[in-house]
């Protein structure tokens, strides 16, 4: 692969030394997954006519041939589909990332007056170190914590930030997203990237718990945001929910951006902004949300 130059003028290869690829695993599964069926399809073209001979004993001849071309075909179009699959999770873990990171931060307008930012789910730290060197970038005395579930995590975090040149920009903390271990009305900003979509999927995806979950941790990301604070959130499947619940909450300059395919699913940004005097009171009206 080239040295292609993103937006920042930095090249792929430099973000890879860095931060790694996050599903190595699942594009290694695919990959080989995707030469077998290539091997086996290019069997097939090689040997048509003796798979026909041998199709043969269990179809009349035009069936055989018929069954050994439509099991070729499929062979062949799983190969190319496994590929495209890898290629696109390779693309959305380290490229695309980088690139939707910066994008959200440029999502909010003023970071010369940031003070405090909180990144939820700050993984391996694409998204936090962003927000780090946007501080930089403003001379700010800010500092960006992130936030996520394992401490083994964190303390890799860390060793990213000082890569990026931004470490004294950063504080990593582990913690449940759910109860956020902060007080309220916190943080100038609050971002998190592909991260809210795996709150609760241990009762499954599109189970009502699972719904329930997220909803908290939307709701928390409001309670430690400052009136006036930003939020951007980006994330796969569930925005409709993300925005329904930022309504609910009385939020501001909801904006959602156009879908971006990512690890092979819809995914958007959400912004959104804390009201100055911020209240939820009894009978609020629920309000629909319209892709």
């Amino acid at each position: 692969m080239g040295k292609t130059m993103n937006s920042s003028g930095r090249d792929w290869t430099q973000i890879y030394a860095i931060y790694g690829v996050d599903q190595w695993q699942t594009i290694v599964f695919l990959l080989l997954h995707a030469v077998f069926f290539t091997a086996l399809s290019l069997f097939y073209l090689s040997y048509f006519e003796f798979i026909c001979s041998f199709f043969e004993i269990l179809f009349s001849g035009a069936s055989a041939r018929f069954a050994v071309g439509f099991t070729g075909c499929v062979t062949a179009i799983s190969a190319f589909c496994l590929f495209f699959a890898a290629a696109n999770i390779f693309y959305s873990s380290l490229p695309l990332h980088y690139e939707m990171a910066l994008r959200m931060v440029n999502a909010v307008s003023d970071w010369s007056t940031v003070k405090h930012a909180l990144d939820l789910g700050c993984g391996r730290g694409i998204l936090l170190n962003a927000v780090a060197t946007q501080l930089k970038k403003e001379g700010s005395s800010g500092r960006v914590v992130g936030l996520d579930r394992s401490k083994r995590t964190t303390l890799s975090t860390l060793r990213t930030a000082k890569m990026e040149g931004v470490g004294e920009y950063v504080t990593c903390r582990e913690g449940d997203v759910r109860r956020l271990p902060f007080g309220d009305n916190y943080f100038d900003v609050v971002v998190s990237g592909v991260f809210v979509h795996t709150i609760g999927k241990e009762h499954g995806p599109r189970t009502a718990e699972a719904a329930a979950e997220r909803m908290r941790v939307v709701g928390e990301l409001v309670r430690v945001l400052k009136p006036g604070g930003t939020g951007v959130v980006w994330d796969l499947l569930h925005v409709p929910e993300y925005v329904r619940r930022l309504q609910e909450l009385k939020m501001e300059n909801i904006r959602v951006s156009e879908g971006v395919t990512a690890f092979m699913v819809s995914s958007h940004i959400v912004s959104f902004t804390k009201p100055l005097h911020h209240f939820v009171g009894f009978g609020e009206v629920r309000l629909d949300w319209r892709c």
